[in-house]
Formats: C-alpha cells, sequence, structure tokens
C-alpha cells in the first residue's frame, strides 16, 4: 500500500483490507509504504498497528519522496507472499473486490490480473471526460507495442505472481510504473494475462487526486521506452 498525504483516509482503507475474508485459504500480508507524507499519515498508521496488535502489517518510510512507483518497488521488495496487489490508501479502490482479483488465479492459474475500471457492470464514479480519453488512449499504445489487448493499462489494480514480479528490473519512481510493468510482463514468454471488471469511486483534485497531465506525457514516453525501444 503506497502512501503520501492520506492521513484522512488510510485507516478506512486498512479497515478494509483487515476485514475482507481472502477464498481459498490465502491470507493477508500488510506493507505500508508512506512515501515521506507531510500530514498525519504516520501517525493515523500507527496508531491503527496499535489499535489492531493481532494484524500482521510491515511499516516502511521514505526519508525523502520518491514518487508512487519508488513505494511499489519498496512494497515489492519486503513481500514475502505468493501473490501482491497493489492497494492504494485514497480509497478510489475497494479491498472487498480482492477476491475478484483472485479469481482467475484459483480456477485458471493465472500469473497477473488487472482490474479494470472499463469493464463489467461495477460502480464507476463519474468524473473527468479528459482524464478517460486519456486513459483509454494511453492503454491503446501501450496494446500496440505489447500486443495484449487490455482495456484499463493505467489501473492502480493489478495482482502479480510475486516470483514473477520481483524477478523484473523496475526503473519509473512515479507513475510510470504502470506503463513499464505492463510492457516488462508482456515480453515474458508464456505468461497468463487476465483482466476483471472492478469498481471505481475516483476522487477530485479537491479530494486529493494527485496525478495531473505532465504524468500523463510521462506514460507515453514509459510506453514508447520500454515498449517500441525495449528498455531494461
Amino acid at each position: 500500500m503506497p502512501a503520501f498525504n492520506e492521513a484522512n483516509t488510510i485507516q478506512i482503507t486498512l479497515q478494509k483490507v483487515v476485514d475482507v475474508n481472502l477464498i481459498h485459504d490465502f491470507k493477508k500480508e500488510i506493507i505500508i509504504v508512506n512515501d515521506c507524507s507531510n500530514d498525519n499519515t504516520e501517525e493515523s498508521v500507527q496508531k491503527f498497528i496499535l489499535e489492531n496488535p493481532d494484524t500482521e502489517i510491515v511499516y516502511c518510510k521514505h526519508e525523502v519522496n520518491k514518487g508512487k512507483g519508488a513505494a511499489i518497488h519498496t512494497g515489492i521488495e519486503k513481500a514475502t507472499g505468493t501473490h501482491i496487489i497493489v492497494q492504494d490508501a485514497d480509497l478510489e479502490y475497494d479491498p472487498l473486490e480482492f477476491n475478484i482479483l483472485l479469481g482467475p488465479v484459483i480456477f485458471a492459474k493465472a500469473d497477473v490480473v488487472y482490474g479494470s475500471r472499463f469493464i463489467g457492470g461495477n460502480a464507476h464514479r463519474i468524473l473527468f471526460f479528459w482524464h478517460t480519453i486519456g486513459n483509454r488512449m494511453l492503454t491503446f499504445f501501450s496494446n500496440m507495442f505489447s500486443n495484449l489487448n487490455l482495456t484499463d493499462m493505467e489501473t492502480c489494480y493489478k495482482l502479480f505472481d510475486a516470483q514473477i514480479i520481483k524477478s523484473i528490473h523496475l526503473n519509473e519512481k512515479r507513475f510510470g510504473f504502470e506503463p513499464e510493468v505492463t510492457q516488462k510482463i508482456a515480453r515474458i514468454k508464456g505468461i497468463k494475462i487476465y483482466e476483471v471488471g472492478v469498481s471505481y469511486y475516483g476522487r477530485t483534485y479537491d479530494e486529493g487526486k494527485k496525478i495531473g497531465w505532465k504524468d500523463g506525457f510521462r506514460a507515453l514516453y514509459c510506453i514508447l521506452k520500454y515498449g517500441l525501444f525495449k528498455a531494461r
């Protein structure tokens, strides 16, 4: 769970993660990576840990702000389980839907599962037209070079076989993580990638949304860098 200035929502998100009962006897290991927040995120996390002594929570903190991608790198490094799910701390994605992501792992031996905001009948908050167009365009260009047919490359909800994701060299420190990891997993011979529909409870910028137009251009650059030129 990467977190930057999410003091208002991280306890609620953590409680949702704790409350969800995973199918097929999967157990949870919660790893929080505080990316040098300058609000009360750390205090909120520490309070939650004290109030839930029976819950296994690993807390890490970056001493300088490195970006969401860097926080995910740290979480991947610390994880000890068989599978890894990226869960933002901002309530845009519902942890109660973890089992939707686990379905293809259990029933189809999936190696990677993407949770798409654009398929299925799940709830989807209506927000920004141009963000939707931008997401679809980035997914389209990503698919051109990866030869995948994803509908939502930029989704936060990605589940990985831990052994596979730990074997990939990842560079991008910010939101470029999404296109980089997509291009790199697509090149793995025989990998099984699935996509499932998930809900999306998006935020406005006033409510704390952080990704901006500059990140969109960086994502396009990363698609070309890791897709067209196949950078390591």
